[in-house]
């Protein structure tokens, strides 16, 4: 990364990271800090640490640098004594409370923890919740730009600095001390609340401007700043005195207070209730079973006054589309779309699990001579690594020679994979072994290793470990897969574990790197810079880099036989998955400001996202950057094909037509939607045009032609390991898994399909299916991976079906007339099929997703009721009410799914004989008429029945 502050958010980089082309495009408004790399610093002796047959040093080589400011001045992570012996993360939301990036700002930048923003200052910490998008950059970017509505600390606070005190997974306790006063803050993602601790003097909020007071209890005051409502709790028997824009409370003999941001000015109460249960840590755990990722997000409360130990928190777009726990009707504005809240300490997410193969499967469609001559091309180059020297280009080298080991043994070029791996496993080696042109280095500081000779910045600023050493760790999970005892401990396996560690590290109780360097796990996704001092944030831009490293973790756990690196890398992909289709493609049209004009984003922000790369404004590479490297682990892209025809059809439009510079990558890109349209264009060049340089012809031939004959990846189904993949043409599915094992095993897919995998190969098989077999292949909670026939549209005239070939419509769903019909059907418009036949699916709910829309009309609802008569005699067995979903004012579908919640039920389920199941939706509230879309994929109803 470029050291660089930001007026606006991003700038185009100055060297390509990723890319061929160092432009100097003009893309945002950006102030450019000074830039200098200062005198390096001196190293130590260094000493030399074994790692199996491998080694790194404990010191930096001479005449290089670690992390510093701006300025090059060394810097070391800024943290309390209490919290200095836990490696920090790095890359994270709220980094700059520990990198002092800029030599002038001992606080912090702007911090992103949505709903709520927060920059430390020397007085205490500002909040703001913005919740009015800006354009800015020439159109090219939105942001939820941080603005203060108030600051939160003591009476006198002055500190000089502030320091990291404590953190967990998604929260940070940050830290002020003066002589005579201290003041700790506990925030985080998706909390409403600032939980403050404090002593030496009285608790103070000073607001933006002068408040609008709504509600004043004594020790609880409501209040309105620039339009946003607050609450501020003071312990019991306190009470606040507001002087202008001056709000203090005495504490007296306790050292603690809270604020919300509220929803509403009704939701006080609520709020009130949770005010003194103050959360002390947050936990993801995660599980795969099956074809299925679960993950559970915790947090852990005290009481400071009273028993209450529970909270409210905010999920993310792409954590509520994935989870069946009761929600309320409170939501959020923020960067990543609404967020709507839980009233609770967890929740759980369900989703089906992108698998990783190491090689598309094996077809006929490939030609074997010409794809020998492509190999060789590459195996036999006179420089196959093209003269790259540091970990990044290194890394795209060493993924190019990985996809292609796998392909040559496919087709029987045995020789030309053996040469592969070994000009793999010498490159390893060179870098695995101390005292070379090319090392490794441990940071005892930071808590980090770095790769020398180093780039972007994974040096100074410790940039990009999870893009570069996703490469080395996807390598070395394919020379695992053909040579374990290379893999060994004992040989290279440890240097591998110390990326490993460096980047994606599962535990929180090691003492050498942190958990989870670069992954935010409640953000859903990786972030790139390792100080986070921008005002705009944190960023990530090729979130595909992040994925590769995702894939790796799969394919290197499987190889080695650790089940637990295995499902930590299945965790990963699978929720970064759902968050880039959602905050870089916008798949669903849902997340990005309407006056928003682009359709997908090379950049995402804590503040907001950009139509942009770090060094070029080429929409070849603003498009291709969150798709390359394309391997086996790209697959998750193959979710959403509408989304990518309307990516490949804007980056031609900006392009001013179709690609040149990456169009390899842009071709693998639109096989996982339309192989047969990726085809003409290969067809079309006939091999006559220069890679991607972390591509190869041969890969690009392979891949398109294979998609070509057995289809794009149909990700309505799933293998029961993760090392699995279906795909589907013309009404027949072809199925491939590869087993990393010592014995054949049987994989199991949710459609029913067995295949027998031989220990330590990969097989394939075909069978009929892949008409859409589940018309709703958006992101909605997954019900126990049901087969067909269990997911139903809506279609004009009051019917349910499992046809996707219905033309779209429109329903109207009648006005409420002025009457509350909560919980009552009133005139609803009703969809019903008969005969049904199924069991009830363990641990399965009724979902569904429909977009509605009231126009223009103010106050109204629709709520849906699902009802299931399991024997079709006309009696309803079982009833389950949802609660209403508010529609706004304005033109425009909105997406109403279960994820609101179960109002009431009735009865049970039971076997479907013969039976009947229904859906009605009423407009529980107004008065006035709107609309139920049907026949689309945005129009369903999933049932829990095999």
């Amino acid at each position: 990364m470029i050291e660089v502050l930001l007026v606006q958010a991003s700038l185009p980089r100055l060297a390509s990271r990723a890319g061929v082309r160092p432009a100097a495009a003009t893309l945002l408004a950006v102030a450019l800090a000074a830039v200098t790399l200062g005198p390096a610093a001196t190293p130590a002796a260094a000493a030399t640490i074994p790692a199996g047959a491998g080694s790194y040093t404990d010191s930096r080589p001479a005449g290089t640098q670690g992390p510093t400011t701006n300025t090059g001045a060394p810097v070391t992570p800024k943290l309390t004594t209490a919290a200095r012996s836990k490696p920090v993360p790095t890359n994270d939301w709220w980094s700059s409370l520990a990198f002092q990036r800029y030599g002038d700002n001992p606080y912090s930048t702007p911090m992103y923890g949505h709903p709520l923003t927060y920059q430390a200052k020397a007085s205490g910490l500002e909040v703001g919740y913005p919740t009015t998008p800006a354009i800015v950059g020439d159109g090219r970017q939105y942001e939820y730009a941080h603005k203060a509505d108030l600051t939160v600390g003591l009476t006198g606070l002055n500190s000089p600095d502030t320091k990291a005190d404590a953190w967990s997974d998604w929260t940070v306790t940050p830290y002020w001390a003066d002589g005579s006063r201290t003041f700790r803050a506990t925030i985080g993602h998706g909390m409403p609340f600032v939980y403050a601790k404090g002593s030496g003097g009285d608790a103070r909020i000073t607001t933006a401007s002068t408040p609008t007071v709504f509600s004043d209890q004594g020790n609880v005051v409501g209040i309105t700043v620039a339009g946003h409502h607050y609450a501020l709790f003071a312990p019991t028997g306190a009470d606040w005195n507001i002087s202008g824009t001056t709000i203090t409370a005495g504490l007296g003999s306790k050292d603690y207070f809270s604020l919300a941001v509220l929803p509403s000015t009704d939701a006080l109460a609520t709020y009130r209730k949770y005010a003194f249960s103050f959360v002390t840590g947050s936990q993801v755990a995660w599980q795969t079973t099956g074809g299925n990722v679960r993950a559970t997000y915790s947090l852990t409360t005290e009481a400071r006054e009273g028993t209450e130990r529970g909270t409210l928190q905010a999920l993310y777009r792409h954590q509520w589309l994935h989870t069946t726990d009761a929600l309320t009707p409170y939501t959020y504005v923020s960067p990543r779309g609404t967020m709507k809240v839980r009233e609770s300490a967890t929740f759980t997410t369900s989703q089906k699990n992108q698998g990783v193969v190491p090689a598309l499967p094996v077809s006929n469609g490939v030609d074997r001579a010409r794809l020998t001559g492509y190999l060789n091309e590459v195996a036999n180059a006179s420089d196959p690594f093209s003269g790259a020297t540091d970990t990044y280009w290194t890394g795209k080298a060493l993924g190019k020679l990985a996809q292609l080991a796998p392909v040559a043994d496919q087709i029987g070029q045995t020789a030309t994979r053996d040469k592969l791996l070994g000009l793999m496993k010498g490159r390893l080696q060179e870098w695995f072994t101390a005292g070379g042109a090319s090392e490794f280095s441990y940071d005892k500081d930071w808590k980090t290793l770095t790769g020398y000779p180093a780039s972007y910045g994974s040096d100074t600023e410790l940039n990009d470990h999870h893009f570069h050493y996703s490469y080395y760790v996807y390598a070395a999970a394919i020379i695992a897969q053909y040579d374990q005892a290379w893999a060994a401990d004992s040989a290279w396996g440890t240097m591998i574990k110390h990326l490993i560690r460096d980047t994606a590290n599962p535990s929180r109780n090691d003492s050498a790197y942190p958990f989870l360097r670069g992954f935010d796990v409640y953000a859903g996704h990786s972030w790139a810079s390792g100080h986070q001092g921008f005002a705009a944030g944190n960023n990530q831009e090729s979130s595909s880099e992040s994925i590769n490293l995702s894939a790796g973790l799969v394919l290197w756990g499987s190889a080695m036989g650790d089940n637990s690196l295995r499902d930590l890398g299945s965790y990963l992909l699978t929720t970064e998955s759902e968050a880039i289709t959602q905050y870089w493609f916008d798949a669903n049209d849902t997340v990005f400001p309407a006056s928003y004009k682009y359709g997908t984003v090379g950049m995402v922000w804590g503040s907001g996202a950009s139509y942009s790369t770090w060094w070029t404004a080429n929409p070849e590479e603003i498009h291709g950057i969150n798709v390359l490297p394309v391997t086996g682990g790209s697959l998750h892209l193959a979710r959403e094909k509408a989304a990518i025809k309307r990516n490949i059809a804007e980056m031609e439009r900006e392009n001013g037509g179709p690609a040149q510079e990456w169009r390899d990558l842009l071709w693998e890109f639109e096989a996982l939607s339309d192989p047969t349209s990726a085809k003409a264009k290969w067809d079309g060049v006939n091999g006559n045009y220069e890679p991607e340089q972390g591509e190869s012809k041969a890969h690009t031939y392979h891949w398109i032609n294979t998609l070509n004959t057995v289809g794009a990846p149909d990700m309505t189904v799933t293998g029961d390991i993760p090392t699995s993949a279906v795909f589907s043409k013309n009404g027949t599915r072809t199925y491939t898994a590869h087993n990393h094992g010592t014995t054949t095993r049987t994989v199991t897919f949710s459609d029913g399909k067995t295949l027998s995998v031989p220990a330590r190969s990969q097989a394939v098989s075909t069978g009929p299916g892949g008409g859409n077999p589940d018309p709703d292949p958006d992101p909605d909670p997954d019900p126990g991976n049901p087969s067909t026939g269990n997911t139903f549209r809506l279609k004009t005239g009051g019917v349910l079906t499992t046809a996707t070939t219905d033309p779209a419509g429109a329903d109207t769903i009648a006005s409420a007339d002025g009457v509350n019909r909560d919980g009552t059907p009133y005139r609803p418009t009703v969809y019903e099929v008969k005969k049904v036949n199924g069991k009830v699916s363990a641990g399965s709910a009724t979902a569904f997703r429909l977009r509605v829309d009231a126009g223009t009309k103010v106050g109204l609802a629709p709520q849906v009721r699902v009802s299931y008569d399991l024997t079709g005699d006309g009696s309803f067995d079982r009833t389950e009410t949802f609660r209403y979903f508010a529609t706004d004012p304005v033109n425009g579908w909105e997406e109403y799914t279960q994820a609101v919640g179960a109002q009431a039920s009735t009865g049970s389920l039971g076997e479907l004989k013969n039976g009947t199941v229904r859906l009605e939706i009423w407009n529980a509230l107004g008065n006035g008429t709107s609309q139920v879309q049907t026949g689309t994929d945005a129009a369903v109803l999933r049932i829990p029945y095999q």
